[in-house]
C-alpha cells in the first residue's frame, strides 16, 4: 500500500557547491545512497500546493504558529494518467513533522481535485483520503503553485531514520497546474546553491554536527512555498 505515516524533526540548511563536495565524501562513508540517485546523479520531484483563494495557509505557516498544515500532490518526475501520484498532508506542531500520504493514478487526482470523485483505486487508504478530503473541504483547497526540484537524498547506514536530501534547480509557477508537464518557471535559489534539510526522530550524528560546525553553516528557516509566495506577492 502506498502509504507513509511518520512524525520526525527537519532542520533546512542553505549550502553551496563547495560546501556540497566537502560533505559528498562523508555522506558515501556514513549515509546509503537512495534508490532514485541513479548513479550519483539527481531525480525530479513535482508538486501541487494547494491553498484558498485568499493564500490562507500560507499566510499563516508564514506568521510561525505553533501549528500548521498544508496539502500537496507530488510525482516523481512528469506523470502520465496512469502513472502513481501521492497525495500528502504535512503537519507540524512544535517543531516536529508530521507526514501522511497515499497514492493514486494521476487521473483519479485530477478527478478528484476537478469533480470531487472518490478513487477507486485499492491501493488508496481511506483513512488518509478522508483527511485529505476533510482538509479540501474545510478550507475549500484548489491547486495555487507547481514546485519541482531535482533532489539527491541519502539514509544513514547506522540509523536509518537519518535522512538528508539535498534539493537544486528549484522552479515555481503559477500557470499549467498539472504534473504531466515538463518542469520550468522561476528559480528560487541562485546557480550554486543547494537547500539540504537533515531529518531523523533522534539526534543528528556527530559527524553531521561537525561538518556543519567546520563549514560554519547555520539553520535556515527557508520554505520552498513560502518563498515563492513572498516573491509571487512582492510581483503582484
Amino acid at each position: 500500500m502506498a502509504i507513509e505515516v511518520f512524525s520526525r524533526v527537519e532542520m533546512k540548511y542553505m549550502i553551496s557547491d563547495s560546501d556540497f563536495q566537502s560533505l559528498k565524501p562523508l555522506l558515501e562513508q556514513n549515509m546509503d545512497s537512495d534508490i532514485y540517485n541513479q548513479g550519483g546523479k539527481t531525480y525530479p520531484i513535482y508538486n501541487i500546493y494547494f491553498d484558498t483563494s485568499s493564500n490562507e495557509l500560507i499566510r499563516k505557516s508564514l506568521e510561525k504558529p505553533v501549528y500548521k498544515e498544508k496539502l500537496r500532490l507530488r510525482s516523481y518526475g512528469k506523470a502520465g494518467e496512469g502513472d502513481t501520484v501521492y497525495f500528502e498532508i504535512k503537519k507540524k506542531f512544535d517543531g516536529i513533522v508530521y507526514k501522511r500520504r497515499t497514492g493514486l493514478t494521476l487521473k483519479e487526482a485530477e478527478d478528484f481535485i476537478k469533480q470531487g470523485k472518490k478513487p477507486l483505486n485499492p491501493e488508496l487508504n481511506e483513512q488518509v483520503f478522508k483527511e485529505i478530503q476533510d482538509l479540501m473541504q474545510r478550507y475549500s483547497l484548489e491547486p495555487k503553485v507547481v514546485i519541482s526540484y531535482d533532489r539527491l537524498a541519502y539514509f544513514g547506514k547506522n540509523d536509518s531514520d537519518f535522512r538528508i536530501t539535498l534539493d537544486k534547480n528549484i522552479l515555481t509557477r503559477r500557470d499549467e497546474l498539472t504534473l504531466s508537464k515538463d518542469p520550468y518557471g522561476k528559480d528560487l535559489l541562485k546557480e550554486n546553491q543547494w537547500l539540504m534539510e537533515a531529518k531523523g526522530t533522534n539526534s543528528f550524528p556527530l559527524w553531521f554536527a561537525r561538518f556543519l560546525s567546520q563549514r560554519k553553516i547555520n539553520q535556515n528557516s527557508f520554505s520552498k512555498y513560502g518563498n515563492e509566495f513572498v516573491r509571487y506577492m512582492s510581483n503582484s
